[in-house]
């Protein structure tokens, strides 16, 4: 009776334990996800579609605006390689000849605590190592993701997250998300601008009048393909395509998927065919503008990453969309787009950093289609890079 009883009690015990610890796994995972919920662009509605946050910081560096006018070493952007709306914004700075007129800085693609000494904050976010500092773990305390030699801390603010300079530029307590590409104005100390497709126009022609930008004649926004391209990305690129793929892996509900899965390979079968016939997206084809830019930032991605992240596994860029893959090795290939590509920090930002979609941080081999195979794309069209 007596070891009956020390059985039970200890039976109790073990049970009590391991339901503490599963339930402390459980509130500091639902934490974690609250956290980007509400502070990062990871939201959906109450269907259970995703719903992005609009860019809160609109400021445009221009000759006309005298308080943030084109000047040399005054500017610094704040640029997350995994990210496709900043990693296209650091291509830009690089295609026009910018990287000795704007500074910036790149942070670990794995997603830290932005408030690691207030145990009531539990926003985890874009933060800042060095190259060499110890590995990351993930919001759960899962993995070991190094600090490798592509980190380039904050030098000038000396910023540990990219929510510590939205609070250094807009105030302590600023709500959320705190988003890369971010163009800081070291002068002012203050932001000027979060939302990269108008960042992506300021690289493009602020600089060049005053003698800044190396490339000024490269212009990827020619005013005559502005409204084609403008009614194509706002009709299928942008928001089935490059939001598209987020609509479907962020989704909470199966309607919800079902609806941005069918309009994301809708429009892939849409462009696959437009460029099976022309090189690039807009006219006739032969000029390389921004909106092919941003067409290849979410192509090259969509293999390694969002093929198994997002469950966009309905076909792959590589085996089942031979125009699109010559279309991103073609791009890749491009003089300061390429190197823009990290895909190291690309997969271990998207499966290190949401618990909610993958608790342990496991990271797929899988690297996507051999982009240093040539597209043969120039002599299809026989047209010249720009």
């Amino acid at each position: 009776m007596h070891n009956h009883l020390l059985s039970t009690l200890l039976m109790l015990s073990i049970f009590r334990k391991c339901y503490t610890l599963n339930m402390s796994a459980k509130n500091t995972a639902a934490a974690a996800t609250t956290s980007s919920n509400g502070l990062t662009n990871t939201a959906s509605d109450k269907t259970g579609a995703y719903k992005r946050n609009a860019s809160k910081y609109r400021n445009i560096i221009s000759a006309t605006n005298l308080e943030f006018p084109p000047e040399p070493d005054r500017y610094h952007l704040h640029i997350a390689l995994a990210c496709p709306w900043a990693c296209g914004v650091l291509a830009m700075l690089k295609l026009k000849g910018l990287s000795h007129v704007i500074s910036y800085s790149v942070v670990h693609p794995t997603w830290g605590k932005t408030k690691p000494n207030d145990a009531s904050d539990q926003h985890y976010g874009w933060v800042y190592k060095k190259p060499g500092d110890e590995p990351m773990k993930n919001p759960l305390g899962f993995g070991s993701f190094p600090c490798d030699d592509s980190l380039i801390p904050d030098e000038f603010t000396g910023a540990a997250s990219v929510r510590e300079v939205f609070e250094m530029g807009a105030g302590v307590g600023v709500p959320g998300p705190f988003t890369t590409p971010l163009l800081f104005d070291k002068k002012t100390n203050t932001i000027v601008n979060n939302e990269s497709t108008e960042i992506l126009r300021m690289l493009n022609a602020a600089f060049n009048d005053s003698g800044l930008a190396q490339k000024p004649l490269l212009d990827l926004y020619p005013s005559d393909l502005e409204e084609e391209l403008n009614e194509l990305n706002s009709s299928i690129v942008y928001p089935k395509v490059n939001n598209g793929v987020y609509r479907c892996g962020f989704a909470k509900s199966q309607e919800a998927y079902d609806a941005a899965v069918t309009e994301l390979f809708d429009s892939l079968e849409v462009l696959e065919e437009k460029l099976g016939t022309q090189r690039f997206l807009g006219g006739d084809g032969s000029r390389f503008t921004w909106l092919d830019l941003r067409l290849f930032m979410t192509l090259v991605r969509f293999d390694p990453v969002y093929v198994t992240y997002f469950k966009t596994n309905k076909k792959r860029i590589a085996t089942d969309y031979p125009n699109l893959l010559g279309f991103v090795r073609d791009v890749y290939a491009m003089e300061g787009i390429g190197e823009c590509i990290n895909m190291n920090h690309i997969k271990t930002h998207y499966f290190t950093s949401h618990p909610d979609l993958n608790k342990f941080g496991i990271i797929p081999v899988y690297d996507g289609p051999d982009l240093e195979v040539a597209s043969g794309r120039d002599e299809m069209f026989e047209t010249t890079k720009e």
